[in-house]
């Protein structure tokens, strides 16, 4: 009975002090993720021009279809990833020596209740990274997407607008501080930090008019 309230006494230790430590987190690696990053490791060979990197909202994109002829596109993006899992496979993804990567992540960050510190910690990781290994490959990081509480059918992400918003200004501070691009997709989704109704159909991924009107803008301001 002694060891085996030692034994619970050690584990419950090991997981406060987990708890405690946000520098790790494997809650993103899950069956979905480990089945995406098979097929993208089986696709690291494969040379593109641009990377689009994130998760749902990345990896739901048509992206090739709307770009066109003009790039190879590599699409990887895996639904319900958040910034430690994204700072985990961020060199398979530029593995191809890219042209450009496109960044956008943190929502499920927010949504799983990872502060705001810590997401930009990982983001300044993945910038890092790119930079030190793939330093010819231009980097825009795009703006965190705003929810639209009034469609939303997820309770756990109610309220989050300001986190969004601090997470959004970090990202811009860190664009500055590494020289590279700083796109606000959000200003052509969204009005102000509510993503518009049009362009949802659960209030938090977006739909082909959004994807749209999203690499229209990123053509007009002349990114692809």
């Amino acid at each position: 009975m002694k060891k085996m309230v030692m034994g619970l006494l050690g584990f419950f230790g090991l997981f406060s002090a987990f708890a405690q430590d946000k520098s790790q987190d494997s809650t993103y690696n899950n069956w979905y993720y480990e089945s995406r990053e098979k097929l993208y490791n089986e696709l690291n060979a494969v040379k593109y021009d641009v990377v689009f990197f994130g998760n749902s909202i990345t990896e739901r994109g048509p992206w090739q279809e709307l770009v066109g002829r003009k790039y190879k596109i590599g699409n990887r993006g895996i639904g319900g990833d958040n910034t430690f899992g994204m700072k985990a496979r961020i060199k398979g993804a530029i593995s191809s020596k890219p042209k450009k990567i496109f960044l956008m992540m943190g929502i499920n960050d927010v949504g799983r209740g990872l502060s705001t510190a810590w997401s930009l910690k990982n983001y300044e990781k993945i910038i890092q990274t790119i930079q030190r290994e793939s330093p010819a490959t231009k980097i825009f990081v795009q703006s965190t997407l705003p929810l639209n509480e009034a469609v939303l059918k997820y309770d756990y992400l109610f309220g989050k607008e300001q986190k969004i918003k601090d997470l959004n200004s970090g990202i811009m501070e860190l664009a500055r501080r590494y020289g590279v691009i700083y796109i606000d997709v959000k200003s052509v989704l969204a009005d102000d930090y509510v993503l518009k109704k049009e362009f949802t159909m659960d209030g938090i991924h977006v739909n082909t008019e959004a994807y749209i009107k999203w690499v229209n803008y990123l053509k007009a301001n002349k990114y692809l």
